[in-house]
């Protein structure tokens, strides 16, 4: 999870949206690049989520770190940490529940 420096700076998960003209796999690379200063490798999109809070769908993705695995964070983000699933809020709970028990089957939900 990273903290953001914006906003109610709470926790999330990385991401961020999809630019004109790009895929969801493309968001998902620049988007850890631009964040996390690390390339990563895609391994499955685990779930699809709508949140009506931003009207927006989320694309879950379970991924791997290249490289280093050294994460330099971007001034959108103060910290960067690993949480035991319990302590997570709801939807971001569910949405790692669901891309560690997936089994070739994408989840869906509303949040």
């Amino acid at each position: 999870m990273v903290k953001t420096t914006y906003g109610a700076k709470g926790w999330t998960l990385p991401g961020g949206a999809v630019d004109t003209g790009e895929t969801i796999h493309e968001t998902l690379q620049r988007e850890c690049r631009e964040e996390l200063n690390s390339e990563i490798e895609i391994k499955y999109l685990s779930g699809v989520y709508y949140h009506k809070t931003h009207n927006s769908q989320a694309f879950v993705f379970l991924c791997t770190l290249k490289g280093s695995r050294q994460v330099k964070l971007s001034s959108e983000h103060s910290e960067f940490k690993y949480f035991p699933t319990e302590e997570l809020k709801d939807s971001h709970r569910i949405k790692i529940e669901d891309c560690l028990k997936f089994d070739r089957y994408t989840f869906s939900g509303k949040f």
